[in-house]
């Protein structure tokens, strides 16, 4: 096998999960580049911005120690299986692109099955077909080469900025605390953004 990390941490990764499948294969392989190539975030040394909310972000917190919690792990809506790492100690930095190849004619599989699975459903047979397609993917992704799953690129974002921790308000409409940053202001009152958008707009 490839991958370098040890059989308790990849065990461990995939209870915190809950479940093995390829996504989290992929972020295991990220968190092994990452611990490799940067070492395991204390605190808010290494930064993780991650553009997807796939089953692999699970793995990059467990192995690399970027949280959400902590603030060293960024979310961007992007949909991609791109995960980028950087360290503040000496700028260090890089972006981990999925490579198309790794997924080869398994891609066409999988395709097929997830759409039938959300249509109509899988007879007995193509869930057993799926089964062994996410295995052998998932097995590819583990055995090849970090180079053979990801193109590894030079962020176009320089490093987040440390995680602030900030005053909050009274919404004037529900009465819960909200982040002062996450207030709006509406008719001379302050309100959370939930508020705000059903007083802004009430027929929706």
């Amino acid at each position: 096998m490839s991958c370098s990390l040890s059989s308790q941490q990849i065990e461990g990764v995939t209870s915190f999960h809950g479940h093995w499948c390829p996504g989290l294969a992929i972020g295991i392989r990220a968190g092994e580049w990452a611990l490799q190539e940067m070492g395991r975030s204390g605190d808010e040394e290494i930064v993780a911005v991650v553009e997807t909310d796939m089953c692999g972000v699970d793995a990059i917190q467990y192995l690399t120690g970027c949280t959400f919690g902590k603030g060293n792990l960024i979310y961007r809506d992007l949909g991609k299986n791109a995960f980028s790492f950087y360290r503040r100690s000496d700028g260090r930095a890089a972006r981990l692109v999925t490579r198309p190849e790794v997924y080869g004619d398994i891609r066409r599989t999988l395709s097929r099955l997830h759409a039938k699975m959300q249509e109509h459903g899988l007879t007995p047979e193509e869930e057993k077909e799926l089964g062994e397609a996410r295995s052998m993917l998932s097995r590819r992704i583990m055995e090849s080469p970090l180079e053979e799953v990801f193109e590894i690129k030079t962020p176009e974002h320089k490093a987040p900025r440390k995680a602030r921790i900030l005053n909050s308000q009274t919404c004037e409409t529900c009465g819960e605390q909200v982040m002062e940053t996450r207030t709006r202001r509406l008719q001379e009152r302050t309100l959370c953004i939930p508020c705000f958008e059903r007083l802004e707009n009430p027929a929706d």
